[in-house]
């Protein structure tokens, strides 16, 4: 895997960190309209940054745990999409509610649905931060 320098690292954890106060402060309703954006920005740091993280090797697992990571990284940032959109469904009108028919269908598939793509999310990064390190320590790969 390639190492990300200091500047990319600190980058990388503040976007993680802004991602765990941006979302623990939504569910508190602790100024949810200014922290569900403050989440979104923390997921695209975090995401950037993991995407940038590339492997170069020949390895057929951690390949496809990379992109099962990277499809991680795209399900926090859609996490933090309808999350905002959830926010300002409470205060104004929503982002993507003009795209349903009426509001039932859009309470049915888009409200509050942020909470599963963050947990799906949060499963698969787990999952494969494990599963990664274990495979590169496995074979003795320091790339």
């Amino acid at each position: 895997m390639k190492q990300l320098n200091k500047l990319q690292s600190a980058i990388f954890l503040a976007g993680g960190a802004l991602m765990v106060i941006g979302v623990a402060c939504c569910v508190l309703t602790i100024a949810p309209t200014v922290l569900c954006w403050v989440y979104l920005l923390g997921a695209v740091m975090f995401a950037v940054m993991q995407v940038s993280q590339t492997y170069e090797g020949k390895e057929i697992v951690v390949r496809r745990l990379k992109r099962l990571q990277n499809l991680s990284d795209l399900l926090f940032v859609l996490a933090g999409l309808i999350l905002a959109d959830t926010v300002y469904a409470g205060v104004n009108h929503s982002f993507f509610q003009p795209l349903f028919n009426n509001q039932e269908a859009y309470i049915t598939y888009l409200y509050n649905k942020w909470v599963v793509l963050l947990l799906v999310a949060a499963i698969l990064e787990v999952y494969t931060a494990h599963r990664i390190d274990h495979e590169l320590s496995k074979k003795n790969i320091k790339e």
